[in-house]
Formats: structure tokens, sequence, C-alpha cells
């Protein structure tokens, strides 16, 4: 109540449940003078009206700080996974060539590569033949770019990781020994090379061998059906992918096994 007279306040100017908790002495002072000085600002004078944000906005005044940068972490993940995830699916997808003649002016890479499928497992249409090289330049190419697109997205997702619980870390020492810096650039070139390697060759053979040459002809009427068995064998592929990743993440040092 001292505390309520200081900051000239009174009980019918607080909200009803912080006057009960005051009045009943369950509300130490400290905990008043925060009500005041959150809601001096718009936001927080807006927050404090909702059950759950209040209770927890006047424990830890930098709650919500602390809730951003939680959620900009699980946000920048998320985001770059879903640029992995669709390249993936890109990337070895058949595909039919409507492509036309190499200009002359191509250099030696584009002539090398030109010829190669984009999955290295697909059917050759009538009139068109794939060599043996052709199909391994397919897989190498693909495994490139996957290098390129998989390190990218981890520099960029555990760059802004590390940005962030180092931010956390600064408002608040009881995480500091929580968490650990990840190791950007190891971890970006292990995950790119992961990619190139185990996520090309298993999405080339999901997409070249198990869809294309099994499962569309032998249910290519029965659309419902296949896109439910594909639905399977994908999730089946990203669970399998999930635990080589973590034994290659251990194998690499990438992730450490805790004692």
């Amino acid at each position: 109540m001292l505390a309520l007279a200081v900051l000239g306040k009174s009980l019918e100017t607080i909200p009803s449940d912080l006057a009960v908790a005051v009045t009943e002495g369950r509300v130490p002072a400290a905990i008043i003078n925060r009500y005041a000085e959150l809601e001096k600002s718009a936001l927080f004078r807006w927050l404090l009206q909702f059950g759950g944000f209040k209770e927890r906005l006047l424990a830890d005044d930098l709650f919500l700080a602390k809730l951003i940068m939680e959620c900009g972490v699980g946000i920048f993940a998320k985001v770059m996974a879903i640029v992995a995830d669709f390249m993936l699916v890109w990337l070895p997808a058949p595909t039919v060539s409507l492509r036309s003649s190499l200009s002359v002016q191509a250099g030696w890479l584009s002539k090398v590569f030109y010829n190669c499928p984009d999955n290295a497992f697909q059917v050759a249409l009538r009139g068109t033949s794939y060599s043996f090289l052709q199909r391994v330049g397919a897989i190498v190419r693909n495994g490139a770019k996957l290098f390129l697109v998989g390190t990218s997205a981890s520099l960029v997702g555990t760059g802004a990781t590390n940005l962030l619980i180092n931010a956390r870390k600064s408002i608040g020492t009881d995480f500091a020994g929580e968490a650990e810096d990840v190791p950007i650039v190891s971890t970006s070139i292990a995950y790119g090379v992961y990619m190139a390697v185990s996520s090309n060759l298993r999405y080339q053979i999901v997409a070249g061998v198990i869809e294309q040459r099994i499962l569309d002809p032998w249910l290519h009427n029965k659309k419902l059906l296949l896109s439910m068995l594909c639905f399977a064998v994908r999730t089946g592929n990203t669970f399998v992918g999930s635990l080589l990743w973590v034994d290659y993440a251990r194998w690499t040092g990438v992730q450490k096994i805790k004692e």
C-alpha cells in the first residue's frame, strides 16, 4: 500500500486481481514499481490487460524481449529449412527436356552438364537416351547445387541463431550456461556436404526410382492412392535423413555428445 501511495496510485487505479494481491500482502513493493514502469509504455500497457502476459511481465520485465528472441531463433531456423526442403524436391525432380540448342559461346562447364538429366534415375523419353556418365553427371551437378544451398542456408540460419543466443545471454545471466554458440563455418560446410551426398542421393532415388519407375506405372490412374504412397515414402525418407544427420553430425564433431 505504501508503494502505491509513493507512486501516487490507489487500489482503484490498478487491475482488480493485482489490487487483491496487494491487499493480501502477496505482492512486494518491487512488483508495484515494475507495474508502474511497464505502464509508461503504450505496448506494455496494452499487454498488461491480458491474463498470462500480465503475470509474466510483472515477474520479469524482459519477458517480451526473451519471447521475441526465442521465436526469432525458431523462425530463422524454419525459414532456412523450408528453403533447403524446396530445393531438395525441386532439383532432383524428373523433367521433360524443352531446352534449346546450347550456344556456341557457352562455357565448358555448361557443355559438360548440358545433356545430363535432372534426375540420374529418371526414365528417358522416346528419342532420348542418357549415358552412364550423363546420369553420374546429374548426381554431381545436383550435389554441387545442394552443397551451395545447404551451406548458405546453414550460414544464415546458424549465424542468426548465434546472434539471438548471444542477445539472450546478454539480458539473462541464467541462460549463459544453458546454450553454447554453434560453430558457424564448420557446421555450415558439414551440412552442405551432407545435403550434397546423403540428401542428394536419397531424393534422387525417391523421385527417379521409387516414384517414377515403381509407383507411377503401378498406380497411374489412382492418383489419390499414389499421392498417399508418395507422402508415406517422403515422410519415411525425411525420418531416415534425420537419423543419418544425427549420426553424421556426431561423427564429424559438429554435434557433441554430452556426458
